[in-house]
């Protein structure tokens, strides 16, 4: 775990500042941006794009400009427009997404006025007329009028711009002072407002603002629900319109009592206003986010000279919530938001009427944070532990089921109307995934490189892949440990040299070693050297094997396999056929690099090693291809059938040992070798008790069996003891003086 250390470091701090950033301790740009970017993606994509036909909108537009005349219109026929909507279309309600600060003056009746109190002040006649066309000239009173009585909704805007005036009036607040003052509310210091002429005012049924808040990007995506001016908190126009609709219920805020962040122990942070029936949620702006229907034209547009024309049928405003706004240039609050760059704000107050009516508003109340942070946790957390110990591919797969498991969360919150960030988790997995498979590449590539290069010439690939995974596991120092070592030879070499060209014999060698080292590499074997024509390897080290006698032992009745397969394609090319000894022995050695200065070697030294080369040497004496000590055997009898060959007494060595040659695996011997084996063991105890006439009569049935020529050497031997008997004390061991 030691090696993983940096990477762990690395990863916990990633994992940490994202959750600095999600816990509000600081706030870093690119994640806010993202989150934005992503918000309006996920807008896009699941927006409704229908159209609602409960709201419409009434459009000063250009049609309207070309048949009334330029903005403003006389009050008189907004007046008319109020008595139609009501009267003849029987609409629900109307709010007006416009101001009128300024008195209506197109009458005359202002001159008039001026008239009867100077010059005309003492004409009975034209003091009577004027009394009697004042109702009619006054079009601010007639519009009033027409506003008294009726669900009409006012609009007005507020300013923070420092030492601006304020104009008109605007409704009563509300909310009283210090409703949210233990509520850690952050309200937009308003400054100046532009209100309504304080006839219309009165006689409206209400009144809101129609301010957005724009983003840290210059997008609108919330509008205040509720704003603060001096102290007093005041409703935006659709806010208004949708207590209009449900007849003017009072707005009651409310929050989570066991939400953490609230301000004071015994108090609510805002999250939502209870208007009758309707809750809308807001966030700590007291705003709430736009619920977009669609891209512009999401709600009917009526031009207004249609309307005053009686060009639509009554039908198509029966019972609708009437918007009256602009579109006609130079006129047209237009704002950027994530569905147009150039969207009606007229039809912003719409989607949000829409939505408070639907209760389809997203909200983010404040547990949101706290499964933000846990979703941080729990992916940053699994990547951060896991990605350094798995493999590319297994990190590759990890990483994508952490992404997928932040996504599935953040889709099933928006799919209940909740707004969850994602954009740290997004971020938090591509940064631990490109921080790990980028130490991967520069760091423990360049390790494994290192390490197949040390490794790389002795170890097969495959198993030099398996030790890079825990290269600190791996020493090329000396050490103690009980292996497996081989030996082969080609017999009769210097002839099969001596008959053959120097390229026919390179080649014939690269295609012998070749074949050979394939044998030893595929039973995850350690190739230690060539020596001429013989081969070393051995088994246990660098990469621990528990069955490294197995190994070997499979090796070496491989490579005999493998040579008679090889002989084919030598004899074809007109060469000579091939044998080989092979030796195998297992025993304590001393493995490790070693050597001098100029040139080191990975190998192994030891009695064991000299045995496992001594026994290839005399595997010539007996005539069998491969022979294996006794602690080898031991280790293998249950899984192999051996034949037990002698015991011997090799040079440098003054214990006898046993020797055998393998036949095969367990259960894949054949019966008739089974069956020769039972005879040939009658035939050493015999020879080993000194039974000569039973031991050669064994042997004589053997040949008959199988000849061989370790059958011929043992009646050698017996005709030699008959003539010179070993003595009482004979231990039948075969002793060697030479290699």
């Amino acid at each position: 775990m030691k090696k993983y250390l940096v990477r762990y470091a690395l990863g916990f701090a990633i994992l940490l500042l994202a959750l600095g950033h999600a816990n509000k301790n600081y706030q870093i740009g690119i994640i806010n941006h993202l989150d934005a970017i992503i918000y309006d993606a996920k807008l896009l994509l699941t927006m409704p794009r229908s159209v609602d036909e409960r709201v419409v909108i009434l459009d000063i537009d250009e049609k309207s400009l070309a048949e009334i005349g330029h903005w403003p219109w006389g009050r008189d026929r907004l007046a008319v427009l109020m008595d139609k909507l009501f009267n003849h279309y029987g609409v629900r309600q109307v709010g007006f997404d416009v101001v009128f600060p300024e008195r209506d003056d197109s009458s005359g009746l202002r001159s008039l006025e001026t008239l009867a109190k100077k010059e005309l002040n003492d004409n009975a006649s034209y003091q009577g007329t004027l009394k009697e066309l004042r109702p009619q000239l006054d079009y601010d009173a007639r519009f009033a009028a027409s506003l008294r009585g009726r669900p009409v909704i006012l609009g007005f805007y507020l300013s923070s711009t420092e030492g601006g005036v304020s104009n008109g009036v605007i409704p009563p607040p509300v909310l009283l002072p210090g409703t949210f003052s233990a509520r850690g509310v952050e309200f937009t210091n308003w400054q100046t407002y532009g209100g309504n002429l304080p006839e219309f005012q009165k006689n409206a049924a209400g009144g809101g603002h129609f301010d957005p808040l724009l983003d840290f990007d210059g997008l609108v995506r919330r509008v205040p629900m509720l704003a603060e001016y001096r102290g007093a908190y005041y409703e935006s126009l659709s806010l208004a319109m949708v207590r209009a609709y449900l007849n003017f219920p009072k707005i009651v805020p409310g929050g989570d009592p066991e939400d953490p962040k609230a301000p004071e122990k015994g108090y609510q942070r805002l999250e939502w206003l209870d208007v009758g029936n309707v809750r809308v949620p807001v966030d700590e702006n007291a705003a709430t986010l736009i619920p977009f229907r669609g891209y512009e034209g999401s709600f009917r547009y009526y031009s207004i000279a249609d309307v005053l024309a009686d060009r639509i049928k009554p039908e198509q405003l029966k019972g609708r919530i009437v918007l009256i706004g602009t579109t006609a240039p130079g006129l047209k609050d237009q704002r950027a938001t994530p569905v147009g760059e150039a969207y009606s704000g007229v039809e912003m107050h719409a989607n949000l009427i829409a939505g408070m009516l639907d209760d389809n508003i997203k909200l983010k109340p404040g547990f949101v944070q706290g499964v933000d942070l846990l979703v941080l946790v729990v992916a940053g957390g699994v990547m951060v532990f896991l990605l350094p110990l798995l493999s590319a591919f297994r990190a590759s797969l990890v990483a994508m089921l952490v992404l997928l498991f932040v996504l599935g969360v953040n889709f099933a919150f928006w799919q209940n109307n909740l707004v969850l960030p994602v954009a740290a988790g997004l971020l938090l997995v591509f940064t631990l995934y490109a921080l790990n498979m980028s130490w991967g590449y520069f760091v423990e590539s360049r390790s494994k490189r290192q390490f197949t290069e040390l490794f790389g010439q002795y170890v097969p690939p495959e198993l030099v892949d398996e030790m890079a995974k825990n290269p600190e596991g791996y020493s090329m120092e000396g050490r103690k440990a009980e292996l497996t070592v081989l030996f082969s030879d080609i017999r009769g070499f210097t002839t099969i040299s001596e008959g053959l060209q120097p390229d026919q014999l390179a080649a014939l060698m690269n295609e012998y070693l070749g074949a050979m080292t394939q044998v030893v590499r595929h039973q995850r074997g350690t190739l230690d050297k060539y020596i001429g024509d013989a081969i070393m390897a051995f088994w246990g080290a660098p990469m621990s094997d528990a069955e490294h006698a197995r190994h070997a032992v499979l090796t070496a009745l491989e490579m005999q396999t493998e040579l008679k397969v090889l002989n084919k394609t030598l004899v074809a090319k007109g060469w000579p056929e091939l044998k080989i000894g092979v030796g195998v022995n297992t025993g304590t050695m001393t493995v490790g690099d070693m050597g001098s200065r100029v040139r080191k070697s990975y190998t192994v030294m030891g009695d064991a090693v000299n045995l496992g080369s001594r026994l290839e040497g005399i595997t010539k004496q007996y005539g069998v291809g491969i022979i294996v000590g006794e602690t080898t055997r031991e280790q293998l009898k249950t899984a192999f059938v051996f034949r037990e060959l002698d015991r011997v007494r090799v040079k440098g060595k003054a214990e006898p040992i046993g020797i055998y040659e393998p036949l095969g695996a367990e259960g894949e011997v054949a019966q008739t070798d089974l069956d020769e084996i039972k005879v040939w063991n009658q035939a050493l105890r015999y020879y080993r008790a000194q039974d000569w006439d039973q031991a050669e009569l064994a042997l004589l049935n053997l040949s008959r069996m199988a000849p061989r020529y370790l059958y011929e050497l043992y009646t050698k031997r017996i005709d030699l003891y008959r003539k010179q008997p070993p003595g009482e004390n004979w231990d039948g061991v075969t002793t060697f003086e030479t290699k």
